[in-house]
């Protein structure tokens, strides 16, 4: 095959060849995504349903829980569907688009969960100015610029990818689309321009986790200075869902994108791949939502809404 113009379809990897363990794998699957769009979706209406949650928070909430119902939907699917058919083709466009759509969708939450940590800094540092550093129209310009910044970031790496002439056949060692797995189809050399513009996505994340780590140096140098532990209490229950939320979307990634190619392994890599595509999206509403009087007052009040509604 001397270039990606000599196929029309790649192989994605499969989670098992017996069919007793594909309809397995097609059950886990099926049960975390309903889960994950039952929570996400849950998250959604509260927020949109209730007034008292009109606030920052819980406006850059609703769009985690809209990035990450489409992050989630993008793969798992499609893996649903090929252990359940027994068939691990995607075509040549699906599965560009498959990875314009999931790279943008985690583009977009890591830019927004950077904006979340901003506001979660000024609500602890410089809460006087909270109403003017965050009204309306700017937390609105904060999201669009997330979720544009995730588009051009996805529009580019997915355009440049698959410009990329490929010489080493068309069997993805991956369950979806993802860019290292379509760079080690091409050909010698042919892949230093997508590196290239990986490294600047990489100086622009490291940026991101920068202003993210100072953002909670701040935080906490300021919670420490509060005089009462009930204070303190709450000022980092307010953080800490979008803390372990940072930290567990970070850890998934890195370690599933910088890990030693000597620890590389079909099996290690997919559970790898499991852990930052689907793990995130599933538990993310369970974060916010375990700690939160308020996000459960407004689902409290939807489920009675449901059961009893006004006659």
């Amino acid at each position: 095959m001397s270039n990606s113009s000599s196929f029309n379809e790649f192989f994605l990897l499969a989670f098992a060849d017996k069919r007793e363990l594909q309809l397995l794998h097609f059950s886990l699957f099926l049960a975390i995504y309903l889960a994950a769009l039952l929570a996400n979706g849950i998250i959604i209406t509260a927020i949109a349903c209730d007034h008292h949650l009109h606030t920052p928070m819980y406006f850059f909430l609703l769009n985690l829980s809209l990035l990450d119902l489409g992050s989630v939907s993008t793969v798992v699917p499609k893996s649903m569907a090929n252990s359940l058919w027994d068939n691990r083709a995607i075509s040549y466009l699906k599965c560009a688009m498959q990875m314009f759509v999931f790279f943008f969708f985690i583009s977009a939450e890591y830019y927004l969960l950077t904006v979340m940590a901003y506001d979660r800094y000024v609500a602890i540092c410089r809460p006087l100015h909270y109403g003017t550093l965050l009204g309306s129209r700017a937390c609105v310009k904060m999201a669009a610029t997330a979720w544009a910044s995730g588009f051009l970031n996805a529009f580019l790496h997915t355009g440049n990818t698959f410009s990329i002439p490929l010489c080493q056949g068309n069997a993805l060692g991956q369950f979806f689309c993802e860019i290292p797995q379509i760079l080690k189809l091409s050909c010698s050399h042919s892949y230093l321009r997508e590196v290239g513009l990986l490294v600047v996505s990489a100086c622009l994340s490291f940026g991101c986790f920068v202003f993210i780590v100072v953002s909670y140096v701040q935080i906490f140098r300021a919670v420490l200075r509060i005089p009462s532990e009930q204070g303190r209490h709450k000022a980092f229950s307010m953080c800490l869902p979008h803390l372990v939320v940072v930290s567990l979307f970070l850890s998934t990634v890195m370690f599933a994108l910088l890990k030693p190619a000597s620890m590389s392994s079909p099996a290690l890599d997919l559970t790898l791949a499991v852990l930052y595509s689907v793990l995130p999206p599933t538990v993310n509403p369970l974060i916010y939502s375990m700690r939160n009087k308020e996000l459960k007052e407004a689902l409290r009040k939807n489920l009675q809404y449901v059961q009893y509604p006004k006659q």
